[in-house]
């Protein structure tokens, strides 16, 4: 177990914290210091490794996280000018995610920090999401705030009381809206994108929905029926499904450009309308448990998108705070959320013994009751 003495507020913004990310295809790492300042960063994609499989192959992306990690590390530090001597604390994206990437990301933190004798953070994926836009900006992303947490894998609402602490409102029935995004887009017959920049077929969507006409193929939204209109958690399996009913009944052809930008934009608009919807109905939710919100935070890969963000800012104006979001680049996965999420837990002692394991499932509202054996009132380096 790790003894920790009482942290000074000078100290803590001098803390540099590691962050390691793998759960899904980017193997990714990160230094960040306690005042919220971006020391060094690196990110490698796979996009080229997975394109012609049209999605992510759980046992290719671990391959490739064993391949990259070290060398992904290695850069960080000396982008930094730092040694691992240096650096003050290991985060690292203990779930949820993919169980075999979770796993080389885990392995390779917890041997670091072991050797090292540095604490050892378990990072929530979706904690580190819904923190993001705090880092350097406190003053600002105060607690409680709602979060929209928008990626290829989660959809949900929640309340963040604090760090360790948050109250789930709504949530996907069926899928994100990332894995919508992406699946209408190879409906659509969309190349997956020659980028470095991250975040797949959904963007590629976003892209050519500039060029189309909504109005052209009008697309129900979501839960708008009596039965399901009040209720604040999502669903977007059924647009996804009409879209591709679409295609089998031959209603456009992928292989039309025009067609292709049309039913994006008209799938774009729907989506969004479900996500405006729904998260005005989470506010009203949250001021039903008594929360008076500070701001509406929108995190996740999916919040880099453009419209959705213009409609959430639209959402918080009504409701008199304001929107909150992460430079988009820090929207999708990424090694600095897990080390400023590390930078936030390690302030509050809320550390991790080196024997702890992945959790490939891991609903957010669990979080707080989470063992702490090595917890502490503050750290002192």
């Amino acid at each position: 177990m790790i003894i920790a003495r009482r942290l000074s507020t000078k100290a803590c913004r001098l803390v540099r914290v590691l962050g390691i990310e793998t759960s899904c295809d980017d193997t990714a790492a990160a230094v960040v210091t306690g005042d919220g300042l971006l020391v060094s960063e690196t990110n490698r994609h796979q996009h080229s490794v997975h394109a012609a499989y049209g999605g992510i192959v759980p046992g290719l992306a671990a391959v490739h996280h064993q391949a990259n990690l070290p060398l992904v590390l290695r850069e960080t530090l000396q982008r930094a000018s730092l040694s691992i001597g240096d650096i003050d604390a290991v985060a690292v994206t203990r779930g949820p995610g993919m169980a075999a990437s979770l796993g080389v990301g885990v392995a390779a933190a917890k041997a670091l920090a072991a050797v090292h004798g540095l604490p050892l953070i378990g990072v929530h994926h979706m904690e580190a999401h819904a923190l993001m836009a705090r880092m350097g900006r406190e003053d600002v992303v105060q607690f409680p705030f709602l979060c929209v947490l928008v990626s290829g894998g989660h959809t949900m609402t929640l309340v963040a009381h604090d760090v360790n602490s948050y109250t789930t409102i709504g949530s996907t029935r069926d899928d994100s809206v990332g894995e919508a995004f992406d699946k209408v887009a190879r409906d659509l017959g969309l190349p997956w994108p020659d980028t470095q920049d991250g975040g797949g077929l959904g963007p590629a969507l976003e892209q050519i929905a500039l060029r189309g006409d909504a109005q052209r193929f009008p697309l129900p939204v979501p839960m708008d029926k009596s039965t399901s209109a009040l209720s604040p958690d999502f669903s977007f399996s059924g647009l996804k499904t009409h879209v591709r009913r679409m295609r089998e009944a031959g209603a456009f052809d992928p292989l039309v450009a025009q067609d292709q930008a049309d039913v994006a934009a008209a799938f774009q608009r729907a989506a969004v309308a479900h996500l405006r919807k729904k998260t005005a109905l989470a506010c009203r939710h949250a001021r039903a448990m008594g929360v008076n919100i500070t701001c509406l935070v929108a995190s996740g890969g999916v919040a880099s998108n453009a419209a959705v963000r213009e409609a959430l800012a639209d959402v918080a104006a009504k409701e008199g705070v304001p929107l909150e979001c992460p430079p988009p680049r820090l929207c999708t996965d990424n090694g600095v959320m897990i080390a400023w999420a590390g930078v936030e837990r390690l302030r509050r002692g809320l550390l991790d013994p080196y024997t702890f394991d992945f959790i490939q499932r891991w609903p957010l509202d669990t979080l707080k009751e989470m063992p702490y054996p090595a917890r502490v009132s503050s750290f002192d380096l």
